[in-house]
């Protein structure tokens, strides 16, 4: 067992407007992700099992084409290979994801 302080790890951008901070595990990968107003995640699909909670701010979610508004505590659940993408609509959102099987392409190379 392993304890972290993820304010304490280094942020990566993963896109603008889009920092992550990933913890690694043998099974899943937890992600906290940071985003500005305006920031977008392109549509997308992996083989990975999705679950995430808004903790704080706005974001306007789309999965499978089906659009919801998702503020703290809305949480989802996104199966694989299904499309989805998101856009940030408040500055200082936090989200945090957790992937199943682990998400390699996020860890630190």
């Amino acid at each position: 067992m392993h304890f972290f302080d993820i304010d304490e790890m280094a942020a990566r951008e993963l896109a603008e407007g889009v920092k992550i901070r990933v913890i690694a595990g043998d099974r899943m990968t937890m992600v906290r992700f940071s985003l500005k107003k305006g920031a977008l995640i392109p549509e997308h699909a992996h083989p990975h099992e999705q679950m995430g909670i808004v903790v704080t701010g706005k974001m306007k979610l789309v999965i499978d084409e089906k659009s919801q508004i998702v503020e703290p505590g809305s949480a989802w659940q996104i199966p694989s290979d299904v499309v989805h993408r998101g856009e940030c609509l408040a500055d200082e959102t936090v989200v945090l994801e957790c992937f199943s099987p682990p998400r390699k392409d996020l860890e630190k190379k």
